[in-house]
């Protein structure tokens, strides 16, 4: 582990928090600062600039011990057949939209022209550039695109005009004993927005297959949810607990700052109570430092649920909705936060160990794919721990505008055997994605800068579901192959 630390407690990747935390032992003693150099490494100059792309708190393991779904698998034929034909409708999405820029561009510049020229009787004024939407490394992205003009939440979903395949949901949703394995294989292409917070319920294992002990049993979670609030959070909490609601009191205000929604009193307060409740249900990990970004998928699709159609989400005045509302949004998103992260419990063991394996089974992965962008990487310096650790550790969260990483997590949840394998996959499939970018730099400097900024702002759900479809491909080529990730898993051990 020393050699992944960098110098000084205050930019390692491992930050250790020297206080008393729920379910830890004690630390004996202070560790020492190592001695400083002669001189820092560019890499340490750029870590400084960033500080925050890689700030992750605690690292420990943490277990629930809810029911788990149920283990189903989505035949391979199928799941094939969608990727293949996403990847299809993508390039010919990607021919007409080019073909439309270029009409678009000869239209402005005849209107330009006409201007110029004094031949403009409707006194049209030439359009100005927008100024580009704010993007800092490391925080969430807005859910506008660098136009100005406001992303739906179903952008690129041709699932919300298609009534055939919201007729299919609600055919499956209705049943009287769901057959989880169609919903599946449904939703692992995208869920439209009508049907995706009761099947997100559904697909993490909140809900139950049997129609008739749905009602009984959300009425029944949401009011132990509300126990535990009113036992550890609205009571005078414990010396032992303290740390972690100090932690998460400083992270709330800090989490999506360009988004006024996450700003708001109501909002915050919401966020707090999720995850200390979470923390103390989880003691052998407590609160980890980047589960904020995990909760906002969930609390996002449960809020555009009781919300009218068309509404602006990153404006909605959650304090306005009825107290009983409110009540259900914060409930179930506690619920499917928790039995999400049943699925990749072993990535905060202590030392996170898990994203560790998962960094060396991405290298491996991408230098048997694409050794040219491995081997530029390695010619410049740039380890993958460097800029795949926050990928793993936020799934893509900080990475993507926050309609995509929902999209993203409709397949995600949709994964018969866990999402976990299949994220290592999305990641091959979304760092080999700016393959021509990445091999166009040749430093680390420019290099590290791109990989902490990919320009995704202007994304859509349809860039979002030709990686989804690579990295299928990905997983189809490689899961086979027994050997393929061997070395990477003796080096992890």
């Amino acid at each position: 582990m020393d050699g992944l630390r960098t110098k000084g407690n205050s930019d390692s990747f491992w930050k250790k928090n020297l206080k008393n935390v729920p379910g830890r032992p004690s630390p004996k003693k202070e560790v020492s600062k190592q001695k400083s150099g002669s001189g820092s490494t560019s890499y340490q100059d750029f870590q400084e600039s960033v500080n925050d792309a890689w700030a992750v708190d605690e690292d420990d393991e943490f277990f629930d011990h809810s029911e788990n779904a149920a283990d189903v698998r989505i035949s391979r034929k199928v799941a094939h057949s969608a990727a293949l034909s996403v990847i299809n409708s993508h390039r010919s999405s990607e021919a007409a939209r080019e073909a439309t820029i270029s009409q678009e561009r000869k239209a402005d510049s005849l209107q330009r022209l006409a201007i110029q020229k004094g031949d403009n009787p409707l006194g049209i004024e030439p359009a100005m550039p927008s100024p580009p939407t704010r993007h800092f490394p490391g925080h969430p992205q807005l859910l506008v695109s660098k136009k100005g003009l406001q992303i739906s939440m179903a952008e690129g979903e041709a699932t919300d005009s298609d009534s055939g395949k919201i007729e299919k949901f609600h055919v499956l949703l209705d049943d009287a004993l769901l057959n989880l394995d169609s919903l599946r294989q449904l939703s692992w292409s995208g869920i439209p927005i009508k049907v995706r917070a009761i099947t997100w319920r559904l697909l993490a294992g909140y809900l139950p297959a049997s129609l008739e002990r749905r009602q009984n049993l959300l009425e029944r979670k949401r009011h132990d949810y509300w126990s535990l609030v009113k036992q550890y959070y609205d009571t005078e909490r414990d010396e032992v607990y303290q740390d972690t609601y100090r932690q998460i009191h400083i992270d709330i205000p800090r989490m999506s700052p360009l988004i006024p929604l996450f700003q708001q009193k109501t909002v915050q307060e919401m966020f707090e109570r999720i995850l200390f409740i979470w923390a103390i249900r989880h003691p052998a990990s407590g609160y980890v430092q980047g589960i904020n970004d995990l909760v906002t998928p969930f609390f996002m699709v449960f809020l555009q649920e009781v919300t009218a159609p068309g509404t602006n989400l990153e404006n909605c005045d959650v304090a306005s909705l009825p107290e009983e509302q409110r009540n259900i949004l914060e409930a179930d998103s506690f619920w499917c936060l928790s039995k999400f992260l049943d699925g990749i419990q072993d990535n905060y063991i202590f030392a996170q160990l898990g994203i560790q394996q998962k960094v060396n089974q991405l290298k491996e992965l991408v230098q048997r794919y694409d050794v040219e962008v491995h081997n530029h990487l390695q010619q410049h310096g740039v380890d993958y721990l460097q800029f795949s650790f926050r990928w793993m550790n936020n799934l893509l969260t900080r990475e993507l505008p926050l309609h995509c990483t929902i999209r993203l997590w409709d397949t995600y949840l949709a994964e018969s055997d866990g999402f976990a394998m299949f994220q290592l996959y999305v990641c091959a499939a979304f760092l080999l994605h700016w393959r021509k970018e990445l091999l166009e730099q040749k430093d680390f400097q420019n290099l590290m800068i791109l990989l902490q900024n990919l320009p995704t702002a202007d994304w859509s759900n349809s860039e979002v579901s030709v990686i989804v479809a690579e990295a299928y491909k990905l997983k189809y080529m490689f899961a086979g192959a027994p050997n393929h990730l061997q070395n990477s898993l003796k080096a992890a051990s």
